[in-house]
């Protein structure tokens, strides 16, 4: 349940904010924001099925899923194909978000 609440976050943040760059940096219609905002609500509702005790926890953790996620919607939305530093950065960050979520707590 955790990867796919971390999964449906990522895209509904991405394309919330992208919505947003749009209006704002593409000159594009006020309009996009209505779905933009919308797309913003799941992501912030989808975090809370994320399994954790603790809501910074998660929040946390989906920053490396964040980062991993924002270069693939680079790729395949804007046509810019990730390097290797992205690739190791995306990696490095997604180990930690791993050590984060599955760590054992006593």
């Amino acid at each position: 349940m955790t990867l796919a609440a971390y999964l449906v976050a990522a895209l509904a943040e991405i394309a919330g904010c992208f919505a947003v760059w749009h209006v704002v940096r593409g000159g594009g219609a006020v309009l996009w924001l209505v779905p933009g905002l919308a797309s913003l609500a799941v992501f912030a509702g989808a975090l809370t099925f994320v399994e954790s005790d603790a809501a910074g926890r998660a929040f946390a953790a989906y920053g490396g899923v964040y980062i991993a996620a924002s270069l693939a919607w680079m790729w395949a939305m804007e046509g810019v194909r990730p390097d290797g530093w992205d690739a190791g950065g995306a990696a490095l960050c997604l180990a930690g978000a791993a050590l984060i979520v599955f760590a054992p707590r006593g």
